[in-house]
């Protein structure tokens, strides 16, 4: 297995290898790493649409080198103004898919914007240029976006605007792999954004395309949500492991959940405990358990409810809850349903900017549903709100969901030292947790860290399960112990989807750059 690309100015990683050649093109063409990555982001927006588009939310961490800090941007979408547990009488819960299941408006665009407008430097529609590209004249149908679009076919089938573009062959079928996918409507929609901004999305051409459609199928969302969604610049949160400082995304984000559970482990001294033991992999397991419990319980829109990042970031608490593992047996844990429609990148420069970002649809091909003629499928991510007036994540108007996006950072002696995330809703703080630990504590480089087996506990790919699920590498000997101190064991495939697509970027004691990219996915690494 290949190891870590190496840079000695600049590092790309994305999970779409067309998107990363992008976000290259556009550093070697003058741009920074932010233009980079809204390059990035809007080509996966493109070219990996089972995972995301501009009908989805985003998150932001930037760094940049002119400020010496780091902050972030909430490029999440809020529910309708005529959103409320009302609007779904009779159900017990939020449908998942279809136009029930929009709830919230999208954030994405509005993200490219603002981070481009405050920090860009090449023109604006030159950014957005090879993501029109790609959606007009087409890119080769990847072997994962077919067999997603095969898998939940008859739900593509649902909706017509969807299936003529997600379903193009005889009979309703998906393109095949190598075939080239186009998406003319997604481009027009495109230029109409590098010409008139992202106000076209939310208020011009865009958006009146979309709005026309959701209003003759009974949609919540109405002009006055699109036209008033605005997203926040916010100050990270942070945390630390060992030498390094750790930033994430503060809630709506579950960001927390990848700092609390870092801090719990940093009582165990892992390096001296072997990678790849029943002690390593129960330890993280463990440990994020304890770190998914005070999440369930507190993370919402905190404009609508106090989430106490004070008490759930302190050492003490970490060190109260390390106290608390059984190094023999399993805790018990009750998971919920997420999604993990997810695409992680990262982009550092020559000038040492850095940007770490992730984006999602929640669902695979989200609400299911492209809205009208504008070729964008919108998201479900507003399914998650609970129905129960009592619940922290209740649905309320104007209010942000829970949210699993949490791209991260981790500095070293003040400057950006590791960037890392990865796809895959309850996933993502543990295979953060995985990549980070291996990078810091035993001294892998990004590559093999990503490579490493993985696993996932609890909740993945829309299924509520307290199951283990552990890539089959991982010693048979190791599984069984597991099993013996009471975790749900499943084996899976050798290199499993199911693990999500992990990235990184870590900048060396040399000052180098190494880029590692999940060959579970489709991307690359490109660095120089």
């Amino acid at each position: 297995m290949n190891k870590s690309v190496i840079g000695t100015d600049t590092m790309v990683v994305s999970p779409h290898h067309l998107a990363t050649t992008a976000g290259a093109r556009i550093l070697e063409q003058g741009g920074n790493a932010f233009d980079a990555a809204v390059a990035i982001s809007a080509c996966l927006a493109v070219v990996y649409p089972h995972m995301t588009s501009m009908g989805g939310d985003s998150f932001w961490l930037t760094y940049s080198q002119g400020e010496n800090k780091a902050r972030g941007y909430n490029a999440s979408g809020r529910s309708g103004y005529r959103a409320n547990p009302d609007a779904y009488a009779g159900k017990t819960s939020i449908p998942n898919r279809g136009i029930e299941s929009i709830v919230t408006v999208p954030g994405m665009v509005d993200g490219w914007a603002a981070v481009h407008g405050e920090y860009g430097a090449l023109p604006w529609g030159d950014v957005l240029a090879p993501a029109i590209l790609y959606a007009e004249q087409g890119f080769p149908m990847t072997a994962d976006q077919y067999e997603n679009a095969a898998a939940h076919s008859a739900m593509l089938a649902s909706t017509p605007e969807t299936a003529a573009i997600y379903l193009p062959r005889a009979g309703g079928k998906p393109a095949r792999t190598g075939e080239r996918f186009r998406q003319a409507a997604m481009g027009r929609s495109l230029r109409r954004i590098a010409k008139q901004g992202r106000d076209a999305f939310y208020k011009g051409e865009v958006a009146q395309e979309m709005l026309s459609f959701l209003g003759k199928h009974g949609s919540l969302l109405g002009a006055d949500d699109f036209g008033d969604h605005h997203g926040n610049w916010v100050e990270p949160i942070t945390g630390c492991y060992r030498d390094y400082t750790l930033f994430q995304m503060p809630p709506n984000s579950q960001g927390f959940s990848g700092i609390m559970a870092l801090q719990i482990l940093e009582n165990f001294d892992l390096a001296r405990i072997p990678h790849g033991s029943y002690d390593y992999y129960h330890l993280c397991v463990e440990a994020l358990k304890l770190s998914f419990s005070d999440r369930n319980a507190y993370l919402t829109d905190p404009a609508f409810s106090a989430v106490p990042l004070d008490r759930l970031l302190d050492k003490g608490y970490a060190a109260q809850l390390a106290a608390s593992i059984d190094l023999a047996r399993a805790s018990s844990l009750q998971p919920e349903m997420l999604g993990s429609d997810t695409a992680y990148a990262a982009v550092v420069d020559k000038n040492g900017n850095a940007v770490s970002f992730i984006q999602s649809l929640y669902f695979e091909f989200g609400s299911g549903v492209v809205a009208g003629e504008s070729g964008i499928l919108l998201q479900n991510r507003g399914s998650f709100f609970s129905l129960d007036p009592t619940h922290v994540n209740c649905l309320q108007p104007a209010k942000r969901t829970f949210h699993t996006l949490m791209p991260a950072m981790a500095f070293k002696d003040g400057k950006p030292s590791v960037l890392y995330g990865t796809q895959g809703g309850e996933g993502q703080p543990q295979t953060q947790t995985a990549i980070f630990t291996r990078m810091v504590d035993y001294g892998m480089d990004p590559q093999t860290a990503i490579n490493e087996p993985r696993w996932v506990w609890g909740r993945t790919w829309g299924e509520a399960t307290q199951e283990l699920k552990a890539e089959g590498r991982v010693d048979a000997a190791v599984l069984d112990r597991l099993a013996g101190a009471g975790h749900q064991v499943r084996k899976v495939k050798a290199f499993d989807g199911v693990m999500g697509h992990a990235h990184a970027i870590l900048r060396d004691e040399r000052g180098f750059l190494q880029g590692g990219a999940d060959p579970r996915s489709d991307g690359s690494a490109i660095g120089w």
